[in-house]
């Protein structure tokens, strides 16, 4: 009679990043590579409700490693906790966290590996230290604000594109003698407005953790207008605001991991300079161009080590760990130290002193 394999599954919660498919492939195929079965839950937790999971195998995970997006489905609105059904036109909730025990015994999952944000963390998390679920966690954000963390996988992609975005912008900035702002991702944290701003060559740089004065920004336009150079590139986090003043809402979304959605800064932004200084202003709204597309190769690699990392976890016995990077070795984590406030960018650290010293202006 032969031995019972070991059975583990894998979803993505969330926003889409790239990079997740590069997990899914390492999570699969270490499982398979150390006599394990693994499926695949379909649309995040939304198919641990509804029982929608696969058996993969290799065939399932050829060819995906650089493809953006991820083959199981993601959204970003079903919490199992708070799970949102449709009745009579109006959104009704309900505990489902039963049925998500229920379907992963039915299947006989021994862990569930968790590729996702804080939001998915965050249920994760709870599954663990409320219902017992063995869960690992991997960190998927472009905005690389999750704590625990040095690194998460899909930052170094959507930061090579806010950058390119900032070479385009420019050529038609310098020819058309304009102020050109860039809006781009982040939420509450200005990682990748810093690394793309630095990257770009940006002549200001506005983040969430560091408010700014109009004057300031204007001061620094009027002072390259002054020495002979008649644009300015501005990138604005999302999440930017003035001294005093509140963070740009674009929509509030009932039910949502994330139900404040930012935007709507740069625009404003430009409005206000264009007021002042008289000079043309524009604003580029950069948006989910940098969730999508191919991972560069860092995000590839990382990914990859993410993945087999969350595997081996499962595989000797570690659960209600995140797998993180730290001194660029994989390390494991509590999850809910993983799922607790976000890490933003520290106003005095080395990168911030190193923008200031080559002449940016953060707006202070």
């Amino acid at each position: 009679m032969s031995e019972k394999k070991r059975r583990f599954a894998v979803l993505t919660g969330g926003g889409d990043c790239p990079g997740l498919n590069a997990v899914i492939s390492a999570v699969v195929k270490t499982f398979l590579r150390n006599n394990c079965e693994v499926y695949g839950v379909y649309n995040g937790f939304n198919g641990l409700v509804n029982e929608n999971l696969v058996p993969m195998n290799y065939s399932s995970v050829s060819g995906i490693l650089p493809r953006g997006g991820t083959i199981l489905g993601t959204t970003n609105r079903d919490n199992p906790f708070k799970f949102a059904v449709e009745e009579n036109g109006k959104l009704v909730y309900y505990d489902m966290r039963e049925k998500v025990v229920e379907n992963l015994k039915k299947y006989d999952i021994e862990a569930l590996v968790v590729i996702g944000g804080d939001g998915s963390l965050h249920i994760g998390s709870q599954l663990a230290l409320e219902c017992g679920v063995k869960v690992v966690g991997v960190p998927k954000t472009i905005d690389n604000d999750l704590p625990c963390t040095e690194r998460t996988f899909g930052f170094d992609t959507a930061m090579a594109m806010a950058t390119e975005a900032v070479d385009r912008l420019h050529t038609t900035a310098e020819s058309h003698h304009r102020v050109m702002a860039l809006e781009v991702m982040g939420r509450y944290a200005g990682w990748i407005a810093l690394h793309s701003g630095i990257a770009g060559g940006a002549d200001v740089i506005l983040l969430p953790e560091i408010p700014y004065h109009i004057d300031s920004i204007i001061a620094k336009i009027n002072e390259r207008r002054n020495s002979g150079k008649n644009f300015s590139i501005i990138v604005v986090a999302e999440g930017a605001k003035p001294e005093g003043g509140e963070m740009s809402v674009a929509r509030i979304i009932e039910g949502s991991f994330e139900s404040v959605r930012l935007g709507g800064i740069g625009e404003k932004l430009v409005r206000e300079i264009e007021d002042k200084t008289g000079v043309e202003s524009r604003c580029t709204i950069l948006g989910y161009l940098q969730r999508g597309g191919s991972p560069t190769s860092f995000d590839r690699v990382l990914s990859t080590r993410y993945g087999v990392a969350a595997a081996e976890a499962c595989l000797r016995g570690e659960f209600n760990v995140m797998v993180s990077l730290f001194h660029d070795h994989i390390v494991t984590v509590y999850i809910q130290r993983a799922a607790s406030e976000p890490r933003l960018v520290p106003v005095d650290s080395e990168i911030i002193r190193a923008a200031r010293q080559i002449g940016i202006c953060f707006g202070d």
